[in-house]
């Protein structure tokens, strides 16, 4: 009997827990991923997800008995934990978007210039970095510093939870911007001029390692066998979504994986790190086969997720699929957006919800202040499309390449309207799917671990034929 396994993939709003192989997969449980905001700061809720992921894994262990060899987790990227000597947590983990790290970067800058940074990592400026997260919570809460022990990202530490083994999966290493893609091994150069230190940081493992048995009250309690493996898949949710992007042309293509960020990029053996890579503020990630991928991060549907909140509550509760139809309808808008503003990185609050922020940014800079759901959306989702283009016209600069195709994977790859408008911008073919790029890597790279398929070009030949992959061209509506 083939061998199943189980992918856990956790994102910024909710987790599935999901188990399949390459060709297919079935959802076993769904789940809420709310922050939790305590006084002024935003926290995640890092004990009720663990306690969710036992719970999918129990029902998947009660359906499959005997037939589950591994189990992988995978989660957004740059949050991490502390834990002391005993290994407990040192505090709840804060989430990307809480305020501490305002105007942090500023004062990182002073310490080492943005230019060292890049050249000793490759990787993209944004305040929710790991490192200014860390520089911040050692300014601030040196008490609870001096008694840290390990440092973990939080798939590391569900890893731990699960199998008692402390180790830094690379994928997910490399989001901090506390990496060395170039000597392969955590910067101490970085590390010592921030006053972090450094044995806090342990073992970097490459995608695919067997981590070990699960604990044996872990197997007890979700009906698990003596048999069953934790796998380190790519960690970082992105890069198990690129090891699933159903390319089987060898010629020069882009992907774009689509979701509460946009993440546009190119595969490569090799960090790009050059004067042009540091001009676009470009970052290099590690890859599921050990690469790594060049990338630009952008705001994806984050703002127009923001705004059905805001609208749920005040005005209709809309479907996504109906404020696309909307969007559809309206037509093109004269107004534009700089997605990557920092007034758009925050959730709503009661007096500053995401629809009042854009409509202030419209009047601030001389712009129509858009009025409609639908015309709001569809501004959102024009400047999603143009920024796109423009970001593939960069990677073409830079890197020398000439990008022939677009392979737009997760959540976004659903929407119509994007999809098509990116392809016109962007003048190349568009080719949308699957929408769970990320478990289905997850559980290829598994599946690559177990011997059940020989390379991750295997793999993507076997999704190719294995999910529906829709084709948007330029100028074809």
């Amino acid at each position: 009997m083939k061998k199943k396994f189980v992918a856990v993939d956790l994102g910024a709003e909710s987790g599935r827990v999901i188990v399949g192989d390459v060709s297919e997969m079935e959802v076993m449980h769904r789940f809420l991923n709310k922050p939790v905001r305590i006084k002024d700061s935003i926290y995640w809720d890092i004990l009720n997800i663990f306690m969710e992921i036992k719970s999918g894994l129990k029902i998947a262990f009660k359906k499959y008995p005997g037939q589950i060899a591994s189990i992988g987790i995978d989660t957004w990227g740059v949050d991490y934990v502390l834990l002391d000597d005993n290994g407990d947590l040192l505090g709840n983990p804060y989430h990307y978007r809480d305020k501490r790290t305002d105007h942090i970067m500023e004062e990182v800058f002073k310490i080492i210039p943005p230019e060292k940074i890049f050249i000793e990592t490759g990787i993209q400026f944004m305040q929710i970095n790991t490192i200014y997260q860390l520089y911040s919570f050692i300014k601030n809460k040196a008490k609870i510093y001096k008694a840290a022990c390990y440092f973990l990202t939080i798939p590391d530490l569900f890893n731990y939870w699960l199998t008692g083994m402390i180790k830094n999966e690379y994928s997910i290493a490399t989001t901090t911007q506390l990496y060395n893609p170039k000597e392969k091994k955590w910067s101490v150069k970085l590390l010592e001029k921030l006053g972090i230190r450094e044995e806090m940081f342990g073992e970097i493992i490459m995608p695919g390692t067997k981590l070990g048995k699960l604990l044996p009250y872990i197997a007890q309690e979700i009906g698990a066998g003596p048999e069953v493996e934790v796998i380190a898949p790519a960690c970082h949710d992105t890069a198990s979504a690129i090891a699933a992007v159903p390319v089987i042309n060898d010629i020069d293509y882009a992907y774009l994986s689509s979701g509460t960020w946009s993440l546009l990029g190119i595969e490569s053996p090799q960090p790009i790190i050059n004067e042009g890579s540091f001009k676009y503020n470009f970052t290099n990630e590690g890859s599921a086969d050990g690469g790594f991928r060049f990338l630009k991060n952008i705001t994806g549907f984050w703002i127009i997720q923001e705004c059905k909140k805001y609208w749920d509550e005040k005005d209709k509760i809309y479907s996504y699929d109906e404020l696309t139809r909307l969007a559809s309808h309206y037509g093109s808008v004269n107004w534009k957006l700089n997605l990557d503003d920092s007034r758009f990185l925050k959730p709503n609050l009661i007096d500053d919800s995401m629809p009042h922020r854009i409509k202030a940014y419209c009047q601030e800079t001389g712009q129509k202040i858009p009025q409609t759901p639908a015309e709001m959306v569809r501004g959102i989702i024009e400047n999603m499309a143009d920024i796109y283009a423009q970001t593939l016209k960069k990677i073409e600069e830079v890197s020398g390449r000439s990008i022939q195709e677009l392979y737009i994977i997760g959540g976004g790859c659903q929407n119509n309207l994007l999809c098509q408008l990116t392809a016109d911008l962007a003048g190349i073919p568009v080719y949308a799917g699957p929408v769970e790029a990320t478990a289905i890597g997850n559980l290829m790279i598994q599946s690559l671990s177990k011997g059940q398929i020989n390379s991750i070009q295997e793999g993507r030949k076997i999704i190719r034929k294995s999910y529906k992959i829709k084709s948007f061209y330029p100028g074809k509506r």
